[in-house]
């Protein structure tokens, strides 16, 4: 399907939804969508997205048009995509990665800007005060960081006998990347495990990092959050299988397509609410009295079939904390 035809069927799913005003109106609005991503692997968030945005009343197409920007992984492109939206005069930015609310943030302020993020908005510049952002900022963060020890956790009560485990980051989403290096590695010290760093910024790099996974004689491998694996997940499920790695990521997408464990925040519920928070602003809300929603559910996959297959016997204590067991 071409992605153009994809948006579309998407968009389409919208139709059902409340609307502020019936029919296609002249001079509506403009939404610009930013996203570090690709659409085909964010189906899910962006399906999410719309059904938030239709709770506030719009429908693309019908009382807001929607300039879509995917940056398909490549980071370096976000900032161009965003003085292009600040060129085009948008109504509000909705910059959904913490890339791209980075990038809509230098590029403007004062067009609205509602972001999307698992990393601290604070620390990363976005806003000063939580509960009153004030400029043209606001937005929602996933748990993604609060998360993140889990993952080393997860994967240590599963295998309590591996000692030596591996991580793997997207140096270029540096804000990502290092605040998920300092989650994961500390509390994985506290628990005996010698971690090893991976690091890869394209999809090309995937097959080398499990590789390496072999080489390091690793016996599990946690993946920090990314865009990049986001939208990768199916491919790194099928190495994590081939090369026979215990792996978890976050995300119901990843052990549904061979992952291991996936666990962490679920990134539907924060563009659901990222849509929301975008309608609110075309009905005239400002984003600085907006205070920044936090994605509050956490979910746990675990793909008996997969651990089957790696000769791994999943606990019970652990099958009975799971959101769905995949077999």
């Amino acid at each position: 399907m071409r992605r153009r035809d994809f948006i579309k069927v998407i968009a389409g799913s919208a139709a059902a939804w409340p609307l502020a005003a019936r029919g296609q109106q002249p001079g509506m609005p403009v939404i610009g969508f930013l996203n570090a991503a690709s659409p085909e692997s964010y189906a899910r968030p962006l399906s999410a997205f719309l059904k938030g945005l239709g709770e506030a009343g719009f429908v693309d197409s019908r009382n807001v048009k929607i300039e879509y920007r995917w940056a398909e992984g490549r980071i370096n492109r976000l900032p161009a995509m965003a003085t292009d939206l600040v060129r085009r005069q948008v109504s509000v930015i909705a910059a959904c990665s913490t890339a791209a609310a980075l990038a809509a943030k230098a590029a403007t302020s004062t067009i609205p800007i509602i972001f999307e993020t698992g990393a601290d908005p604070i620390q990363l510049g976005l806003v000063s005060n939580l509960n009153r952002p004030g400029g043209n900022v606001t937005g929602v963060t996933q748990l993604t960081q609060e998360v993140a020890p889990k993952l080393a956790e997860l994967l240590h009560e599963l295998l309590p006998n591996a000692r030596v485990m591996a991580l793997l980051v997207n140096p270029d989403d540096s804000a990502l990347a290092e605040g998920t290096t300092r989650a994961v590695l500390a509390p994985g010290r506290s628990l005996g495990l010698e971690f090893h760093l991976l690091r890869a910024t394209s999809e090309r790099d995937f097959d080398g990092v499990f590789a390496k996974c072999i080489e390091l004689q690793v016996g599990a491998l946690v993946i920090g959050g990314a865009p990049l694996f986001t939208s990768n997940s199916e491919h790194l499920a099928g190495l994590a299988a081939r090369y026979g790695v215990p792996t978890i990521y976050k995300g119901r997408e990843f052990a549904a397509a061979g992952g291991l464990l996936s666990y962490g925040s679920d990134i539907a519920d924060a563009y659901r609410l990222a849509g929301n928070y975008t309608g609110r602003i075309l009905k005239g809300d400002r984003p600085g009295d907006l205070p920044v929603q936090r994605a509050t559910k956490v979910t746990l996959y675990i793909n008996l079939k997969t651990a089957k297959t790696l000769g791994l016997n999943v606990p019970n204590t652990l099958i009975g904390r799971a959101d769905e067991v995949i077999e």
